[in-house]
């Protein structure tokens, strides 16, 4: 009884964290500000993990910079999703996209601040 339940549940991960993979990849395809982040952060980890004075610091730095790319993968789905909805311009789609950036640009707003705490 328990066995396949085991299995679908092993299954239905594979299956989402390929998609998260398919995620990742096409973001990065397509998103410069992704590109850039996502070659930032390993950097920041190591910074991190090697600076950070405590465990909770290092959890906050490294999570500070996580929520740049979670807000940043999010507003990369909401700008295709505008676009797939429709390629003219308009005033709501514009607010929607400027809401999106308004959300990364206080993500790293809220990493600069978390660091500068930290290391100043």
């Amino acid at each position: 009884m328990l066995k396949p339940l085991l299995g679908l549940l092993q299954r239905r991960l594979l299956g989402a964290f390929k998609y998260s993979v398919d995620g990742l990849l096409a973001a990065w395809k397509s998103e410069e500000a992704i590109k850039v982040e996502l070659t930032i952060f390993p950097i920041l980890v190591v910074c991190a993990l090697y600076f950070g004075p405590g465990k909770i610091e290092k959890i906050l730095l490294i999570g500070s910079a996580t929520l740049v790319i979670i807000i940043e993968l999010l507003n990369t789905g909401l700008e295709k999703t505008i676009d797939r909805i429709s390629s003219e311009r308009h005033e709501l789609s514009k607010i929607v996209k400027d809401i999106g950036s308004a959300a990364v640009l206080l993500g790293l707003v809220q990493l600069i601040g978390v660091w500068l705490a930290i290391f100043l």
